[in-house]
């Protein structure tokens, strides 16, 4: 080999192993709680029991030469032997932020999250005392990108997500917009629909979602509601949900809400929820209570499906 090419080798082989180095942070924040909790109704009126969480989040971020950003979040929690709602992000001012999830992710309509009550559902779902009733929405959970866009106008936000077509799985691809709205103050508005992708064609279609809350002094009143709609009419679902929240002082608040699911299928009765909590604030430590009730969870007139429930609940950050 002569001396030119082993000269131009060697530094080629040295800028592709050489990186800069840049600035960047990693943080943990955990959470820990303590509850306690009892269901009461026909046929079943059990003793309280008691349950814990704990939880630690792991988040880094830092700033390339480029002027991106790129971060980086997962959770461990209790119960999962590998990381849990793990993603990666990357961002700027001119392009907005890209994020792929590797486990935890929503389409532009599920990432609205929660019913306006706060997915009061899900206390009652699973408790084997009836066949409880799941909110669906369509969130793929693993592999989603989502994207927001920059900035177009004041109190505008545009969200876009996709869902590659999984393995094994016949239906195409789907993606999903909201765009929100908070130009008013005190207003938050939200409108979305995405692609539903489900195991076959007939379990496939969309969902429509919305969201108003107006902020008025102590007072926040919050409306939402979700049209789940497939090719199978008998899983269809639409879900509406009220909420009002009173501050009473910087540690205390109240808030009253409901849902009601309404199903797809011709003679079921809705499923209807309702829950009066309190919380108080004090430090890092958050204290709240709750009594909440349920009718026809399974969408029946059985006397099991009427359930009563109440909570006490210790939680903690640091």
């Amino acid at each position: 080999m002569n001396k030119f090419k082993k000269i131009g080798l060697t530094a080629l082989a040295a800028s592709l192993v050489s990186v800069s180095a840049h600035a960047g942070a990693m943080s943990v924040a955990g959470s820990a709680s303590m509850n306690a909790g009892a269901y009461s109704g026909e046929g079943h009126n059990g003793g309280t029991t008691f349950s814990m969480g704990n939880q630690l989040t792991f988040t880094g971020s830092g700033e390339l030469d480029n002027g991106m950003t790129v971060s980086l979040s997962f959770i461990q929690d209790e119960g999962t032997a590998t990381f849990d709602n793990h993603s990666v992000s990357v961002s700027s001012d001119g392009m907005g932020t890209l994020v792929l999830h590797g486990q935890g992710g929503g389409s532009a309509t599920s990432a609205m999250d929660a019913t306006a009550a706060g997915n009061l559902w899900d206390t009652f779902d699973g408790t084997g005392l009836a066949t409880g009733v799941t909110h669906t929405n369509s969130a793929p959970g693993t592999n989603a990108f989502m994207y927001t866009l920059p900035e177009i106008m004041d109190g505008v936000a545009i969200n876009a997500s996709y869902e590659p077509q999984a393995s094994g799985n016949t239906n195409d691809s789907g993606t999903g917009w909201s765009v929100t709205y908070t130009g008013i103050e005190g207003l938050t508005a939200i409108y979305s629909i995405s692609d539903e992708v489900g195991t076959t064609s007939a379990l496939s279609g969309e969902q429509t979602a919305w969201k108003l809350a107006y902020v008025y002094g102590s007072i926040t009143a919050t409306a939402t509601g979700s049209d789940f709609d497939v090719q199978t009419a008998s899983s269809d679902q639409d879900v509406s949900s009220y909420a009002v929240s009173y501050t009473v002082s910087d540690e205390l608040s109240v808030t009253y809400g409901t849902e009601t699911i309404e199903s797809g299928t011709a003679g079921d009765q809705d499923a209807e929820y309702n829950k009066l909590s309190a919380s108080y604030v004090s430090g890092g430590m958050t204290v709240s209570a709750a009594l909440a009730q349920a009718e026809n969870i399974d969408h029946s007139t059985n006397a099991n499906a009427d359930l009563d429930y109440w909570s006490l609940g210790f939680a903690f950050a640091f």
